[in-house]
């Protein structure tokens, strides 16, 4: 096998082990975790620390050592993550997810920087299009990491669908499920009991033993990359340069606009992964069932994704945001006056999955905007996409434990409503200005290279 080739996929897998681990354990935290909301404040924590590894880290720890030793590091922090669960508390979670969520950011930077470098030799040796070859690689990379959100879930719901505490649940358990919840740590005395510590054990297990398969594949079989070029970029450009491109990009009056939306992004899905899951799903059917819910929002939005990829040429961006609006605002007015009933099987469903529609237009057509809109200064309007898309999670999991769930979903509808006013201000504010001339600031400094938020 062509050894860039070999490379890519050894890549490509350990982030699929990896991240099949980090998906099922994010999904789960609000309801393992429930006590004195320690779940969702570690992810709170987890975003937090990942929005500041975002601005100073990738670049020194690359230059330190190598982006095949950065990977296999930063996978070491998801392994102590998955560890920091096997005893929950206050004194393992939050350390093991500030330690996450500081590798989080060289860990995609580190794989950015890889595939690129790999690409570009290839091409080089093989007189190809360096361009070419890069947008393969990346094809590869996300063909087999997408499916981690699948696999990771389908392992939590088939392990804990074994627990002996399920059983039908009371009327007046039900009471407590839903818009209107009982703000208690445990909702019901079914749906939400904690499964059996073998159970939690063997599931932990599973997942820990996957990340450190992770680690090994990186380590053995990963060939180190020379990184010249890399290497001769980080010192024209200090680390600083990013956080600085990102604080003057805000300069620019559509980045500012786009604030609401970006934020909208961490916020709607944090709902769905912390409250949606907790308060609906494991408090009405069971904890079991958190995996299948999470699995039919992973694929429909992954295949929404490669849909809105292809038609948006056709339909336009502002068709693509207005189904993602009405969607979303169907789905949180039903969350709202809908009382979880365990024999509407199918709703526990339809909701995740029409959300699971809307959010790929989100993460799509968002991404898309910033490329367009800020064509010149990528790398500063992406930094500004990450942070503001964190501080979104942040807040979320932070009020997460202290505010009822029909109150939180007024909260996302009305930064829904935000975010869609000031859409509108942008596309208004670009329809003024003459085509091909994007009413853009001047040109910042190109910072490192730029990381994905994908947590």
């Amino acid at each position: 096998m062509e050894r860039n080739l070999k490379n890519v996929l050894v890549i490509s897998f350990g982030f699929l082990l990896l991240f099949t681990a980090y998906s099922g354990l994010q999904s789960l935290q609000s309801s393992l975790n429930a006590e004195e909301g320690l779940g969702v404040a570690s992810l709170s924590v987890l975003y937090a620390a990942l929005t500041l590894s975002s601005m100073f880290l990738p670049p020194i720890i690359i230059k330190k050592l190598g982006c095949k030793w950065t990977i296999a590091v930063s996978m070491c922090c998801y392994v102590a993550y998955s560890l920091g669960n096997f005893y929950a508390s206050w004194y393992t979670l939050i350390p093991t997810s500030m330690i996450l969520g500081l590798g989080g950011a060289p860990l995609w930077s580190a794989k950015c920087t890889y595939l690129t470098i790999a690409g570009t030799l290839y091409a080089e040796k093989a007189g190809k299009s360096a361009k070419d070859i890069i947008n393969q690689y990346f094809g590869i990379f996300f063909l087999v990491f997408q499916t981690s959100g699948v696999w990771g879930n389908l392992i939590s719901s088939l392990i804990l669908s074994q627990s002996s505490n399920q059983g039908e649940i009371s009327e007046e358990d039900l009471e407590c499920c839903g818009a209107y919840d009982c703000l208690t740590d445990t909702t019901n005395s079914t749906g939400s009991e904690r499964p059996s510590n073998s159970l939690i054990y063997t599931l932990l297990g599973v997942y820990t033993a996957s990340g450190v398969l992770a680690v090994l594949l990186v380590i053995i079989f990963l060939d180190q990359i020379k990184s010249d070029q890399a290497e001769t970029e980080k010192e024209k450009t200090p680390f600083w340069s990013t956080f600085l491109a990102t604080l003057r990009h805000l300069k620019d009056k559509r980045q500012c606009l786009l604030i609401p939306l970006t934020m909208y992004s961490g916020f709607e899905q944090a709902f769905l992964s912390g409250d949606f899951s907790k308060s609906f799903v494991t408090c009405a059917l069971g904890i079991q069932y958190v995996g299948y819910m999470m699995i039919c929002f992973a694929g429909i939005n992954s295949l929404c994704s490669l849909l809105f990829g292809k038609i948006s040429q056709f339909t336009g961006r502002k068709l693509l945001f207005a189904l993602a609006a009405v969607l979303n605002t169907s789905c949180i007015i039903t969350v709202l006056l809908w009382k979880p009933d365990p024999k509407q099987l199918a709703v526990f469903f339809v909701i995740p999955g029409l959300w699971g529609v809307s959010d790929a237009v989100w993460q799509t057509q968002t991404n898309a905007l910033y490329g367009i809109l800020f064509e010149k200064n990528k790398e500063a309007a992406f930094a500004n996409y990450r942070l503001w898309e964190s501080v979104g999670f942040v807040i979320a999991f932070a009020y997460s434990t202290k505010l009822q769930v029909y109150i939180k979903a007024y909260i996302v509808l009305s930064v829904l409503v935000l975010s869609m006013l000031t859409y509108g201000a942008v596309e208004y504010l670009e329809a003024k200005s003459s085509p091909g001339t994007p009413a853009a600031t001047k040109k910042e400094n190109e910072g490192p290279h730029s990381q994905e938020t994908h947590m």
